[in-house]
């Protein structure tokens, strides 16, 4: 994979940014203790019904006692933000520093910047109770399959991973269920690492099953 660059002179330097990252983030982030993260399209428009459902799950969560975490854009995360925020909860925003500049929307009560994207994937992991993903592209689905692949690998502690949804997913379930199964490539048990639902009141059902456990 080609990445762009001379590493060759930029690398050793180059850990010095990243171990910045990773102390920053660390220390920002200590007196997080129960916090979601919240994933899902940048293209989603204000009037769309994923929008509002984000907005009133991260709402829900906040009065459920959680803080939320997103990827500080607009869309999904910009819906996710502005919930926790009128619910007066921790509306946290981990901005990635791209060459496509990624404005922060403006609910996010406490703001961290990321040049690198495996850096924030870590802050995401780290101080997230759940994980829930809305409709959403390859960024989604990246943070979405890493999660599982983590939890089926035994790597972190299996935890809520959640896609709202049902209309959204159901081809990649398909997928999942007539070709990677027949294929031996993932085992039925690996499908309940994951759930899918379609409201704002059956994630926080679901989160907090969960934890009752």
């Amino acid at each position: 994979m080609a990445l762009r660059g001379d590493f060759t002179k930029e690398d050793p330097w180059r850990i010095f940014r990243i171990m910045s990252e990773f102390v920053d983030g660390f220390e920002e982030l200590s007196t997080v203790k129960e916090a979601v993260s919240i994933f899902g399209s940048a293209r989603a428009s204000r009037t769309s019904k994923y929008y509002k459902i984000a907005e009133e799950t991260a709402e829900r969560l906040v009065k459920s006692g959680y803080a939320v975490i997103t990827g500080a854009g607009p869309g999904i995360m910009e819906a996710a933000n502005k919930g926790a925020k009128r619910a007066g909860g921790e509306s946290i925003g981990l901005n990635i520093l791209i060459p496509i500049m990624q404005k922060p929307n403006k609910y996010i009560t406490r703001l961290l910047e990321f040049k690198y994207f495996f850096c924030r994937k870590v802050m995401f992991a780290k101080y997230s109770k759940a994980l829930i993903a809305f409709p959403g592209g390859f960024g989604t689905m990246d943070e979405f399959f890493e999660a599982i692949t983590l939890v089926q690998t035994r790597r972190i502690d299996p935890f809520p991973i959640i896609l709202v949804g049902n209309e959204y997913w159901k081809g990649m379930m398909h997928w999942m269920e007539h070709t990677l199964l027949p294929a031996k490539t993932i085992d039925r048990s690996d499908l309940k690492i994951f759930t899918i639902v379609d409201t704002p009141q059956e994630v926080v059902s679901a989160i907090n099953k969960f934890y009752r456990k």
